[in-house]
């Protein structure tokens, strides 16, 4: 596991996203165009260079040391190929049936973990990431490390210590990374017939708007069976959310945003 990114890769990543998002913004009638210079951009701007050199840093850290001790009692030593192959009778399934054994497993753990994000304990953390008021994929990364770590564990761990190969979801891990980028774009998308099967920009704009109606709805990350079977699922038919963000003080800047969840009492949600 590379605890640092690597930088060309993550520039190169980064100007493909900002020209194609910003075209499909130029495609918009102009009234409906978010400005370039939109609110809270420095700050995301930040997130981008913060999140892959510190916080993604940490929470690789963070995630090696949880998995240690199920390394040491399956292989008697901490081997990242072993633990990449897994162990036991989940190990053998075939790589495609394992993936999605892991991709539904993580999904469910972090449907109930987003779930209780947004729950007063937890909520001053997972504000930050509902702060940005003109989302846009840009917002993708804002992101507490708090969140971050706590998130990445509760869907790491369960499967390494299950025994399931990693290494069976390592060729679709960009692809997810693209995926939680997109959904924040400003796009209406909802993938049409399969509006219900995958988390489409229309289904989590609705998680992050701050309209009374479609508060705390819409946690799935990947799957929305997950909102429909446990009765969170918000989709109005021909609509689209138009305001963002929270009432919660958030600071605007990264620093403060950092700070902030340590300061305040815990909140009562959004």
């Amino acid at each position: 596991m590379m605890l640092f990114p690597d930088i060309g890769r993550l520039v190169i990543a980064f100007v493909i996203l900002f020209a194609l998002f910003r075209l499909i913004e130029m495609l918009r009638p102009p009234s409906r165009r978010l400005p370039l210079l939109r609110r809270g951009l420095a700050t995301d701007i930040a997130y981008w260079l913060f999140t892959p050199f510190v916080a993604k840093v940490v929470t690789r850290i963070a995630v090696i040391l949880a998995i240690l001790p199920i390394a040491l009692l399956a292989y008697g030593r901490f081997d990242a190929e072993a633990i990449g192959q897994g162990f036991g009778p989940l190990s053998r399934l075939p790589l495609w049936l394992q993936a999605i054994g892991i991709l539904t497993l993580g999904d469910f753990i972090g449907y109930w973990m987003h779930r209780w994000f947004h729950g007063r304990a937890m909520w001053n953390f997972h504000a930050v990431h509902h702060s940005s008021t003109d989302l846009d994929w840009l917002s993708s990364v804002r992101l507490h490390p708090v969140n971050d770590v706590l998130m990445r564990l509760a869907g790491t761990v369960p499967v390494v210590a299950l025994g399931f190969a990693p290494l069976a979801v390592a060729g679709i891990v960009p692809f997810l990374t693209l995926m939680a980028i997109l959904v924040h774009a400003r796009l209406d998308w909802d993938w049409g017939p399969f509006r219900a099967v995958f988390v489409s920009p229309r289904f989590h704009r609705w998680h992050h708007t701050d309209e009374a109606a479609a508060r705390d709805t819409n946690f799935a990350g990947l799957l929305p069976a997950w909102d429909i079977l446990f009765g969170t699922y918000y989709m109005p038919k021909g609509q689209t959310p138009s305001r963002f963000g929270t009432t919660t003080p958030v600071p605007p800047g990264l620093l403060g945003q950092m700070i902030f969840p340590f300061l305040r009492c815990p909140g009562n949600g959004r």
